[in-house]
């Protein structure tokens, strides 16, 4: 069974920087897509970045501002998020997909940033 766990998320200001953390547990994480997404209330949760094969791609609305990346030694992945702004506030979630095309969600971690 693959889990996945979502780490710093919190309070911030405008401007702030946060660097969630998304640890992976079973199944050899190397092999998974590894994507963010995240679901601001009342809104359908939308993808934010993603690595797949070592391409990254990002919604517009974070392009410049957010970088995904993996460390494999470490089964852990990252969303760094510089100049946040209070559209970015939402709950985050890390997903993965893997070689089987089975998907799996960690539960997720806030993220709130005030003007």
């Amino acid at each position: 069974q693959v889990r996945l766990v979502e780490s710093g998320g919190g309070l911030v200001q405008a401007g702030d920087s946060l660097r969630l953390s998304c640890a992976v547990s079973g199944g050899i994480f190397s092999t998974y897509a590894v994507a963010w997404f995240r679901q601001a209330p009342g809104k359908e949760r939308e993808l934010v970045a993603r690595i797949r094969g070592g391409i990254t791609d990002y919604a517009d609305s974070v392009k410049g501002r957010f970088t995904i990346s993996r460390d494999n030694a470490k089964n852990t992945a990252y969303l760094q998020m510089i100049s946040l702004k209070p559209e970015d506030t939402a709950v985050y979630y890390c997903h993965v997909r893997t070689i089987f095309s089975t998907d799996y969600w960690g539960q997720g971690t806030q993220v709130t940033v005030s003007s």
